[in-house]
């Protein structure tokens, strides 16, 4: 597929500087940019390169001024905030480019099942009793739809997904290869033999619109009720999402993470990776946890950052990090000290 500039302009409501007709058919690091390709420049790091890139069409900052001549034929398109813009470009060129439609064979679909307009079900997908799959949704090969499922419109479930029954997935919804939603919840109980019986794990998973999952993460189904990921949430590759937890709105969480059961996660919240949670415990709105982070008590205050594990004040943490470091000196100097307080005696 080729794009003019200014088509990509009238899309991201962008000013041209330079060829209007200039056609690009990929896109390329700045770095690497060559003939035919559309790059970008949103961090000053890498201007140099921009007066050096073979790249045909450059998306910048409104407020970018070059230092020094430009190259000839690149043509420059002016946004608000380019790292925006390309987002939009690339969502874009990603509908248009993975755009599959119909149903592949062999694959099942129950009956019972309601299957909506410019849906895509791929090959050995199954898609179990009273299913509702809402229009444009693609579910790629491999996937399992279980019953009771709800699926809204334009949502994708990309190959090897899957969604065990009366699970909820709403609009706009992304979940990746290998995501399991709506597994058992890690409910035992010891009986007096001391060896544990499992508790039936009789809730849902619901996941609101715009909501996306990474790779291999699995959300675990409540026990009674549902564990709930809020609209706009987006969760990172290989996260653990105990029985019951909500996560707000539009809260983050990179890869390696674990939330143990029924913990309430506020919205804007940003969690590092490999940040361990534990539950039954609040986390307030806007709080940032950093990478490595233990989490063994509510956070109540908003907009807070912590560090650490166990996690405190991010501040706080840093000035007892210098006095980490500096224990080996500090040990020196205490020894120095006690061998000439025992010369003096």
């Amino acid at each position: 597929m080729e794009f003019t500039a200014q088509q990509i302009a009238d899309l991201l409501k962008g000013k041209i500087e330079g060829n209007s007709d200039a056609l690009v058919s990929d896109m390329a690091k700045i770095e690497e940019g060559k003939p035919g390709t559309i790059t970008f420049l949103a961090n000053n790091k890498y201007e140099e390169f921009i007066y050096t890139t073979a790249a045909t069409i450059a998306l910048v900052n409104e407020s970018f001024v070059p230092s020094k001549d430009l190259p000839n034929d690149l043509t420059l398109i002016r946004v608000p905030n380019a790292y925006e813009s390309l987002a939009q470009l690339l969502a874009y060129y990603d509908q248009v480019s993975q755009s599959p439609k119909g149903i592949e064979q062999p694959s099942f679909i129950s009956e019972s099942a309601k299957v909506g307009k410019d849906v895509y079900i791929g090959a050995f997908v199954y898609i179990g009793n009273n299913v509702e799959i809402e229009d444009g949704v693609k579910i790629y090969p491999n996937s399992y739809v279980g019953d009771g499922v709800k699926i809204g419109k334009d949502s994708c479930l990309f190959p090897g997904v899957k969604v065990y029954s009366k699970c909820l997935i709403g609009e706009n919804c992304t979940l990746h290869s290998g995501v399991i939603v709506g597994s058992d919840g890690f409910g035992f109980v010891p009986n007096s033999e001391n060896n544990y019986q499992k508790v039936p794990q009789i809730g849902n998973v619901i996941l609101e619109n715009f909501v996306e999952i990474g790779s291999n993460t699995t959300i675990d189904r409540a026990t009674m009720g549902s564990t709930i990921i809020r609209k706009g949430a987006k969760i990172d590759n290989l996260i653990q999402i105990a029985h019951n937890v909500d996560i707000g709105e539009n809260t983050v969480i990179a890869a390696q993470t674990g939330v143990a059961g029924s913990t309430k996660i506020g919205k804007n919240v940003m969690i590092g990776g490999q940040v361990g949670i534990v539950g039954h415990i609040k986390i307030a709105n806007g709080v940032k946890i950093a990478a490595q982070s233990g989490i063994g008590n509510s956070i109540k205050n908003e907009n807070e950052i912590v560090q650490g594990s166990p996690a405190f004040s991010i501040g706080d943490f840093k000035r007892c990090y210098v006095l980490f470091r500096s224990l080996p000196k500090l040990k020196k100097q205490l020894d120095s000290v006690q061998d000439e307080i025992k010369n003096f005696k």
